[in-house]
């Protein structure tokens, strides 16, 4: 396992020189430009957005340029610059956080060009419209499936405790996740069904920093910790590993993304369920959205959402909790069985009989 993982960070860390070098070499004259914020939070951004934009873009043949910031808020900042002064008509936006993610949006808008939110808000937001998924009700799920854990393995009537490991701080929507699960977790707090153990925001939503942070909180409980809200499945993994290394048991344990390591834990015992936000239908909207702007048109959304004190124009889709009785359906061109189902993790994908 240590082994996939190096060679994981490895080739993302390929694909992020590569896309560096494509940028730097020809971004000239792109109507369109995409701007991720890194693939450390989460592998989605390179493994998921990235393909699902570009053939969104590629079916248009409208000419566009992606890049990633690698978490770094000031070269988001500096390409989101070289996109403009390419002429960019529309950015769609990953922010690292609000504070730059406004300063792109202000200078989109002195170059007369829009801007599209993308899966995150930007707090007082120039934005003209906001395309993610319902992140509140992933935080829902993502209680819901603690509590699930708890009720299947007997401890929900043990008082047991449960940690929350949350996202980076600078991320709306880690508090957006928080939310949705503090909404099914605080009322059981409250009642004394369940007992509040540590809650730690994870600085970047970095993985590595995660461990730290699990290792820290275990050692805080004499590792009595028996349930973990985790807002995605890369702080998930950072929680298995710690659980491994100290030889403990699985314990219930939420997640975020579907990624196929994910997958992998849920499978295997390790992670009782992830959120599925199917990325090719954000990335075909927001490319829609690009392209109906570029032509002076107004996209049609589905809802209004709160930004501050005012109100933005957004498009949310549904997530979808995925459970070890219903993965199979990611296997439908979202993730691929062959590299899901390999290897030690080849026996957790054979139907019982």
């Amino acid at each position: 396992m240590k082994k996939i993982v190096i060679m994981l960070v490895v080739a993302l860390a390929a694909v992020s020189v590569a896309v560096t070098a494509a940028f730097a070499q020809g971004s000239a004259n792109k109507d369109f430009c995409v701007l991720l914020p890194d693939s450390k939070s989460s592998i989605r951004w390179e493994t998921q957005d990235r393909p699902s934009l570009v053939k969104a873009f590629n079916a248009a043949k409208v000419s566009y340029v992606i890049t990633n910031a690698d978490n770094d808020a000031q070269k988001q900042k500096t390409q989101a610059d070289q996109c403009l002064a390419n002429g960019a008509k529309v950015v769609i936006l990953a922010p690292l956080d609000s504070g730059s993610g406004l300063a792109i949006e202000k200078a989109a808008a002195a170059k007369g060009a829009k801007v599209i939110e993308y899966d995150r808000q930007v707090n007082g937001s120039k934005g003209v419209v906001y395309v993610s998924f319902d992140g509140a009700k992933v935080g829902v799920l993502q209680g819901n499936g603690v509590v699930a854990g708890l009720k299947k393995n007997g401890k929900y009537s043990q008082k047991p405790v449960v940690a929350e490991l949350n996202g980076g701080q600078t991320d709306p929507n880690a508090f957006l996740f928080k939310s949705g699960y503090d909404s099914i977790l605080k009322p059981l707090y409250k009642k004394g069904v369940f007992v509040k153990g540590p809650d730690q925001f994870t600085p970047g939503w970095d993985n590595q920093k995660a461990r730290l942070i699990f290792d820290q909180m275990l050692a805080k409980t004499s590792n009595k910790i028996d349930a973990v809200a985790a807002a995605n499945d890369g702080l998930a993994n950072a929680v298995v590993t710690a659980l491994k290394a100290k030889k403990l048991k699985p314990i219930p344990l939420s997640g975020q993304d579907a990624t196929g390591p994910g997958v992998q834990n849920i499978i295997s015992g390790w992670q009782t369920m992830t959120v599925w936000k199917d990325t090719r239908l954000l990335a075909a909207k927001a490319a829609a959205f690009a392209i109906a702007l570029s032509k002076g048109q107004t996209p049609k959304t589905n809802t209004v959402v709160k930004n501050g004190s005012a109100k933005q124009a957004a498009y949310i889709y549904p997530p979808v909790a995925i459970t070890k009785a219903n993965f199979r359906q990611l296997f439908n061109g979202y993730l691929k069985k062959s590299e899901v189902c390999v290897g030690v993790y080849a026996k957790y994908c054979v139907k019982p009989a």
